[in-house]
């Protein structure tokens, strides 16, 4: 059975400080939600910071060398020098950057080629979850679902950039995808997204990823399908959401990496569920939920992941003191330290959760702050992605698909 092992270097402490001058311009992005807050900078400063870390990324994680007209994400600091991960989030950082780098549609269509010449053994149109060095997929050839479904949400953003009546039809490559994604990586009767195509097996089929409960890729594999299973899918990730943070974090509202028993009442993964001991806290998967969950609530009126990551935003202010640098690499769901030391995984969510807070202004800019002056790792893929999609969502640059 595939075990998907995150391997991440921790990178130097983060610098924290107040920001002042208000900012009231607007970028090209989604509207957010009224009442949504943002940096105190300039809209120039907060364009600059995206800019330094995207040109940062390409430079570090991006290659051409696994074919002709390919591009590729290295992932440095995974257990495999590609993962699918990786790729989706390649495709959507591009696609989003389209009004800002002249290369990027070819970036997108580079590693959409990439993708489509690394199948899944067990759909077809799904994406083989690892490659090696030399550009084979390996470990079984089977998929990872947050993979498909970054990959199919980037393509959707493509779509809305470039439109689909060119070389590459964005729109249908998205519908192809979503519906794999659909036939084999989600339960068709709990309606819980599932591991990956292997996940039907009994041991895992019960079990799900929490940080593949993204509100806003399922509201826009809906809207692109017409297919209202996908607000089923939405519906059960947010209603498992809320149970969870009031029966296992009632103070801290953080969420497992995964979770068992989707089929009855879900709890979180026992200790070496699927990667190591703390499967079943909020950890290395899990430092993605107050980004996920809180971009659909800056960019979705009426979400039910505001009120959800507003809790996450409440508690990890009040135990840091306000101070980011303070913030550590996970914690038990009660809010205990698991690891020690800073990472920008853990560190940048925490910036869209106080998105959400109408009185979290001066949290939001010694976020800011501490995620816009730390020196990037030039060997961590991870950080480095996830910091530049939060950046994304602080400028204004975030598109909704």
């Amino acid at each position: 059975m595939k075990k998907i092992v995150r391997a991440v270097v921790a990178t130097a402490a983060l610098a924290a400080g107040l920001l002042s001058v208000p900012s009231t311009a607007s970028a090209a992005g989604t509207p957010y939600v009224p009442g949504t807050l943002r940096p105190s900078v300039s809209q120039a400063t907060q364009d600059q910071a995206l800019q330094k870390y995207y040109d940062f990324w390409k430079k570090n994680f991006l290659t051409t060398k696994c074919g002709s007209g390919t591009y590729a994400v290295l992932s440095k600091d995974a257990d495999h020098p590609f993962v699918a991960e990786g790729e989706g989030y390649g495709m959507t950082i591009s696609a989003m950057m389209a009004d800002k780098d002249p290369q990027a549609r070819s970036i997108v269509d580079g590693i959409l080629k990439f993708v489509k010449a690394h199948p899944s053994v067990n759909n077809k149109d799904l994406h083989a979850a690892e490659q090696d060095a030399n550009c084979k997929s390996v470990n079984g050839s089977d998929s990872a679902t947050d993979g498909d479904l970054e990959i199919a949400y980037g393509l959707l953003i493509a779509d809305k950039k470039w439109g689909s009546s060119g070389a590459v039809d964005y729109k249908a490559e998205a519908v192809r995808i979503i519906n794999a994604i659909k036939k084999s990586e989600v339960n068709g009767t709990t309606k819980f997204t599932l591991l990956g195509d292997w996940g039907n097996d009994a041991e895992y089929r019960n079990s799900s990823r929490s940080s593949d409960w993204m509100p806003g890729h399922l509201r826009a594999f809906a809207k692109a399908t017409g297919d209202g299973f996908w607000d089923q899918v939405r519906s059960r990730a947010e209603t498992a959401v809320s149970r969870l943070q009031s029966q296992y974090a009632p103070n801290t509202g953080l969420l497992p990496d995964f979770v068992v028993n989707t089929n009855s009442t879900p709890k979180p993964a026992p200790s070496g569920f699927l990667e190591g001991p703390n499967d079943g806290k909020y950890s290395w998967n899990a430092c993605r939920d107050p980004w996920r969950l809180g971009v659909d609530a800056v960019t979705a009126p009426g979400s039910a992941a505001a009120a959800q990551v507003r809790k996450m935003n409440t508690w990890i202010k009040s135990a840091t003191g306000g101070d980011p640098a303070k913030i550590q690499s996970g914690y038990s769901l009660s809010g205990s330290k698991v690891e020690s030391g800073q990472h920008p995984c853990f560190t940048a969510p925490f910036a869209v959760a106080a998105m959400t807070d109408p009185g979290s202004q001066a949290w939001l800019d010694k976020l800011w702050t501490a995620i816009s002056t730390w020196s990037p790792d030039a060997t961590d893929y991870y950080g480095t992605g996830i910091t530049i999609q939060v950046l994304l969502i602080l400028s204004g640059n975030y598109v909704a698909a």
